[in-house]
């Protein structure tokens, strides 16, 4: 992996803060469809609760968490929050459905736990550091 510096990680930020604003015009949009954009791939499941749905699982000898999140943290109001081996994997659903983390950004996958099995393929056993904002 890349080093972090200042000129990647303010780039990284001002993705995020760009995606967040698209998902927030997307998830505008979205409700004012009864089963969200069409071609979303959502199940009623996931329409209903407002997100997916919680999962807790060993993969590849990783064990690998997510839950719906409210408020707190860098977080606001909703989110949903990964975990690997009780370290936080930051991660972030696109405007098209899809999700990334910091791990492998530039994969998309269709579900958070998705993004968290990426992230253990990708890490090869190595501990998930945290990663600070500032």
């Amino acid at each position: 992996m890349p080093e972090l510096t200042r000129r990647r990680a303010l780039g990284a930020a001002a993705a995020l803060a760009a995606g967040a604003g698209a998902q927030t015009l997307a998830a505008s949009s979205a409700s004012a469809s009864p089963n969200g954009p069409a071609g979303s791939g959502r199940s009623m499941a996931e329409h209903h609760h407002g997100g997916p749905e919680a999962f807790d699982e060993v993969y590849q000898g990783r064990r690998i968490e997510g839950r719906p999140v409210t408020g707190g943290g860098h977080h606001h109001g909703a989110g949903y929050a990964v975990f690997i081996d009780g370290a936080e994997l930051h991660v972030m659903s696109n405007a098209d459905g899809s999700w990334i983390s910091v791990v492998s950004h530039y994969a998309p996958v269709p579900t958070p736990r998705a993004a968290a099995r990426a992230a253990v393929v990708e890490l090869q056993g190595a501990p998930l550091l945290p990663f600070v904002a500032n």
